[in-house]
């Protein structure tokens, strides 16, 4: 069995890392990621992807990525359940990421529109 996921989009708002009760750091990443296809008004549509980093890769997230940088995310769906009322459970999917790379970067002390692409 095999659970995967890649995603390429622009990050929507700058990360903040945050830690856990137990010191473990993590953030969430809401991730712009356009559709490949056009909508029937052919427009191309987004989806906004909320991915959860955990330890080292959400430091360097928060390191490194602004609002507006290029990222590829891997990682993987997890589910999630959570009881609402009595005998009411939502149920809901996210996305653990694993690695994220860099492909290119927006710099809060430069210009806004002024991307720097990293190399590998």
């Amino acid at each position: 069995m095999l659970n995967q996921v890649m995603l390429i989009g622009r990050i929507t708002k700058d990360p903040v890392v945050a830690t856990t009760k137990d010191g473990r750091a993590f953030t969430r990443i809401s991730l712009a990621v356009r559709r490949p296809f056009k909508n029937v008004e052919g427009n191309y549509d987004t989806d906004f992807i909320t991915c959860t980093a955990w330890r080292k890769t959400a430091e360097m997230s928060g390191d490194y990525c602004t609002k507006g940088s290029l990222v590829c995310i891997t990682g993987r769906v997890q589910t999630r359940s959570q009881e609402i009322e009595d005998n009411k459970r939502l149920n809901y999917s996210e996305i653990i990421a694993e690695s994220i790379i860099f492909l290119q970067l927006k710099r809060a002390n430069r210009q806004p529109t002024e991307e720097v692409p990293i190399q590998g």
